[in-house]
């Protein structure tokens, strides 16, 4: 079972402006989110997983945006649907041939 986000989306997109916005005052990258995760109320870890997704959605690397993984996801719940009802009808058909 999947615990409610603490975090906003709004948070998480403001945190991973926040990192791209300061990157340049720090020497590395890990610096920028060790600095600014305790000021929105989370561990550096968990920032840094934003900051990649933010990093992704907005082009700055490759990958999977958020909205191509949910499009992912409803296809292939509709793909398990449609072979869940697929494999019904085999078997009503089988049983009135």
């Amino acid at each position: 079972m999947n615990k409610p986000d603490r975090f906003s989306p709004e948070v998480r997109e403001r945190a991973g402006r926040m990192v791209q916005e300061h990157r340049g005052e720090y020497p590395s990258l890990w610096a920028v989110i060790e600095s600014i995760a305790p000021k929105i109320g989370c561990v550096p870890s968990t920032l840094h997983e934003w900051v990649r997704k933010h990093e992704i959605d907005t082009g700055l690397r490759d990958g999977v945006t958020s909205g191509e993984r949910e499009r992912i996801k409803a296809l292939e719940r509709e793909v398990k649907e449609l072979r869940r009802a697929n494999e019904i009808l085999k078997l009503a058909s089988a049983f009135f041939a």
